[in-house]
């Protein structure tokens, strides 16, 4: 299967860490967030890296060349920051097939090989990997309802307040009909074209998502504090001891 990365953030609220690199290249534990990614799309068996660049993108492109542990990989160029359906477009001609989908500043520690099975096995129109987090944060990510099926009902990007608390993680398996749903998204209040819009268009056109409960933990590298707590996690500390620092 071929996998796509977003990795072209600028990465402001890691500021002063990404004042001269990339967010992608921030590293957790001694290595760049987006090599905890590419770890685990090539333990997942993807043959195929496409990873979208953009702020300083050449420092990224330097550090990781033609391929990854002997994955090949090739570059796309997100020019304007104008969100993650806009940024996706830009592989459109280099996915020809199913395809994970992974945003290139999270650390996954869970059941991605679900999403992947499910997505092989039954042939869905899309999974995702998703979880409950408390109702307060809920509003910081794209939330979903769903069926008694478990299936995906409805997505809304960062409400103001949230139907549930079950949200997208930034691991998901995609059909190329994707592709065709970002075309039809028009810029959100935000001025971006959301991902979550064009989920939503691909529901009320009848495709089936499947919800994948997580299984594990995942950390969306946000803000410093975040970088110090994956790196508690990872290294099986407690993460008191970093917000006692």
């Amino acid at each position: 299967m071929q996998a796509v990365v977003l990795a072209a953030g600028e990465g402001t609220r890691l500021r002063p860490l990404t004042e001269e690199k990339p967010k992608a290249l921030v590293e957790i534990d001694g290595r760049p967030i987006l090599s905890h990614c590419l770890d685990r799309l090539v333990e997942l068996g993807a043959d195929e890296l496409h990873i979208v660049v953009g702020y300083r993108k050449e420092a990224l492109i330097s550090h990781y060349g033609d391929s990854y542990e002997g994955v090949p990989i090739t570059y796309a160029h997100q020019r304007n920051p104008e969100g993650l359906a806009h940024a996706l477009l830009t592989v459109e001609e280099q996915i020809d097939d199913d395809f994970m989908l992974i945003l290139g500043d999270n650390i996954f520690e869970a059941n991605l090989e679900d999403v992947v099975r499910r997505q092989r096995e039954d042939r869905a129109d899309a999974a995702f990997l998703v979880e409950e987090v408390p109702y307060e944060e809920a509003s910081r990510y794209g939330v979903c309802d769903t069926n008694d099926y478990g299936e995906i009902t409805a997505v809304v990007e960062k409400p103001d307040e949230p139907p549930t608390n079950l949200v997208m993680t930034g691991f998901y398996t995609f059909t190329p009909a994707i592709f065709h749903a970002c075309h039809l998204v028009q810029p959100s209040d935000r001025g971006e074209y959301e991902l979550s819009d064009a989920v939503d268009l691909l529901i009320h056109s009848g495709r089936t998502i499947d919800a994948i409960r997580m299984d594990g933990w995942r950390m969306d590298i946000g803000y410093p504090e975040d970088r110090d707590r994956a790196e508690a996690r990872l290294r099986g500390e407690p993460e008191a001891s970093v917000e006692s620092d």
